[in-house]
């Protein structure tokens, strides 16, 4: 039996989605708000309840071999968020697999997380990693490159503030920072083959796409693709976060976030060939996926509906 918490989220979804393909059993813990349109046709056990509830986690612990533990709040939450959910509900689930005598814990990570980064997002990814690794239980952590898909919350939402400003694009910077983006489908089959990897089984591995982009080449490239051409202004990271701040309180969600801004911070790379050497995983390149999904797409409703929909509920 494997346990999947976030199971709903972007990464979620399709880790179960794959795991039910392949015939794995899969046991989802999910709160009774997230159940009520599930995004996957076949059954799957859901035990109700948080990585907060101590009754439930254990619940959901039992008889489960592997968690791969992908709950999070990094695009929607506020520091606090982060603190509950991803420090306190990663140490009350190790409690409870411990209890349990879980054989291993899969997590995924973000390239650059340390406890002493800089910037909440990235250290509280690193906490979250070093309470896996010291929590006497074998354990996988992919620290990985930004993933990107059709229903992502970064690549898209480039292209729905290209659409919300038909005339320029407020870039962070310079745009200089260089990021290692990764197909979804391409992370999700790392997530699954280190299931059946002892090679990776105490391993913190750090994966990403088949090429490094700046930030700058990543719009641009967005800008291709989706026809939206404009003109790009850099602004300072410290003025985009003040605005963002002021988005934040006049709309129920804006598309970006601190948290969003976090991970453009730092270069954030990991060593090419990576998941070809642990994995055998040939990933697909940034451009040559977008066409697939973002060519002719409109952004106009997606992002009207996403702007105006009320923020998540924290667990």
């Amino acid at each position: 039996m494997i346990l999947v918490t976030g199971a709903t989220g972007f990464v979620g979804r399709h880790v179960v989605r794959r795991l039910l393909a392949e015939g794995r059993a899969v046991r989802c813990l999910l709160p009774a708000s997230r159940q009520q349109q599930l995004p996957w046709s076949q059954p799957v056990e859901i035990v109700t309840g948080t990585v907060l509830d101590d009754e439930a986690l254990f619940r959901a612990v039992t008889g489960a071999h592997v968690i791969i533990h992908l709950e999070n709040a990094q695009w929607w939450g506020r520091p606090r968020d982060l603190e509950r959910i991803e420090l306190a509900g990663t140490q009350n689930l190790i409690t409870a697999a411990r209890a349990a005598r879980v054989g291993r814990i899969i997590t995924l990570s973000h390239l650059g997380a340390a406890p002493a980064a800089g910037y909440p997002l990235l250290r509280y990814k690193g906490m979250v990693e070093e309470a896996i690794r010291t929590s006497g239980l074998a354990y996988t952590i992919l620290r990985s490159g930004l993933a990107f898909g059709e229903d992502d919350a970064f690549v898209n939402h480039l292209a729905m503030q290209l659409r919300a400003n038909p005339f320029f694009f407020l870039m962070p910077g310079r745009g200089e920072v260089v990021l290692h983006p990764i197909y979804i489908e391409d992370l999700v089959s790392a997530i699954v083959c280190s299931l059946d990897s002892p090679d990776v089984v105490d391993q913190t591995i750090e994966i990403g796409g088949p090429e490094y982009m700046t930030l700058d080449d990543l719009v641009r490239t967005v800008m291709r693709v989706s026809g939206m051409r404009r003109v790009i202004i850099p602004v300072p990271p410290y003025v985009l976060r003040w605005l963002t701040g002021i988005w934040s309180r006049v709309l129920p969600r804006s598309l970006i976030t601190a948290q969003w801004l976090d991970i453009l911070a730092t270069n954030r790379t990991a060593r090419l060939g990576n998941i070809f050497e642990y994995f055998g995983i040939r990933p697909r390149r940034f451009e040559d996926t977008l066409l697939t999904y973002m060519r002719g797409r409109r952004y106009l409703l997606p992002m009207l509906r996403y702007t105006l929909r009320r923020r998540p509920r924290a667990i």
